[in-house]
């Protein structure tokens, strides 16, 4: 989400007139996302609404005020992680935001890891993380949706380091090993990389990249299955609908936890293109044909103009029949999959 948008009017403004001098742009022909000198959405998916909306929307007179709110949160010092983290059962923490720890396989796998206190220079965490990262078992495997930086921080990769095998999208992994980070593997959509015992596949979400200046789009973005275990765990990272949910779902039947997010839709006429309302979301987990839907992306930043507190409430109703298929989680919330 955050890119133009994290900096407000006055980096869009700039962006229009800032000058770089920058090397030679890497080019991908052989993704059929890639659109002459950047990657793309299908043609038929909704379209952003480019700098002009970030104005128009950003500088609104009748922009609601910001309500108070308290996030929903669970004390957790990872002393329960550890003794899951190697066994055969499944399991799956809420830290904030899109940040999830999912132990599956043997393997501890997190998702787009952000421990700081910000991002961008306006957005300020609502609540601490779930669970501190010096109190996660070690990590395997982390997974980057894209290059926004709510949802790809600094620090907080610099913190987890080499040791961890980093799986992003094409374009991405030079900006990792350019700080050291060389473990890392690049996908496109519907590519898959075996690491140890499980199988991560990039999928396509309906979204965009952008860290600064003119890289807008210049690396893929993306969505994740993750097999192991005799699980199948589905990670959305950042999305609009109607993306390729229904496609996901018939080329791997049996998702047992989709990873959806559920905040950052208001204003509608500007967020459609790139996240999905809660009623949205509960058509993607139809889509799908999952058996559990697990809400995340909403109650960590300040993204947007919907009340904070309303995505689980729009999600609850949206889902009807099927509301008892809702796993919600606090931040710092655990479910632990039942021995058997």
């Amino acid at each position: 989400m955050i890119g133009l948008v994290a900096r407000g009017p006055w980096y869009a403004l700039l962006a229009c007139v800032w000058v770089t001098a920058c090397a030679p742009v890497p080019r991908y022909p052989r993704s059929a996302q890639w659109c002459g000198d950047r990657f793309c959405n299908p043609p038929d998916w909704p379209k952003r609404t480019g700098i002009s909306g970030v104005i128009k929307w950003r500088l609104a007179p009748d922009r609601p005020r910001p309500e108070k709110f308290t996030a929903p949160c669970l004390a957790n010092d990872g002393a329960k992680l550890p003794a899951a983290s190697r066994g055969p059962r499944a399991s799956v923490t809420w830290i904030g935001h899109a940040t999830m720890r999912v132990q599956l396989g043997g393997f501890n796998v997190l998702t787009d890891p952000v421990f700081s206190e910000s991002v961008g220079a306006l957005f300020q965490r609502q609540a601490p993380p779930g669970v501190a990262l010096r109190d996660l078992p070690p990590i395997d495997v982390v997974l980057i949706s894209h290059n926004h930086r709510d949802h790809l921080d600094e620090d907080s990769l610099l913190a987890l380091g080499p040791r961890v095998h980093y799986v992003v999208g094409l374009g991405l992994g030079v900006w990792f090993k350019s700080r050291g980070l060389v473990r890392v593997t690049e996908l496109d959509w519907w590519q898959s990389t075996r690491i140890g015992d499980i199988v991560v596949t990039m999928v396509p979400a309906q979204h965009w990249s952008q860290r600064m200046g003119d890289d807008q789009c210049r690396t893929l973005w993306g969505g994740y299955l993750i097999d192991g275990g005799g699980q199948r765990f589905y990670f959305a990272g950042d999305t609009g609908y109607p993306a390729a949910f229904a496609e996901i779902g018939r080329r791997y039947p049996g998702i047992t936890f989709a990873l959806l997010p559920i905040g950052a839709y208001e204003p509608r006429w500007f967020m459609r293109a790139s996240h999905m309302s809660p009623e949205e979301a509960a058509h993607a987990f139809s889509d799908l044909g999952a058996r559990w839907l697990v809400p995340m992306h909403w109650a960590t930043f300040r993204l947007s103009d919907e009340p904070m507190a309303e995505p689980p409430e729009r999600l609850y109703q949206a889902m009807g029949p099927l509301k008892n298929r809702i796993v919600f989680l606090p931040i710092g919330g655990s479910w632990f999959q039942a021995p058997e």
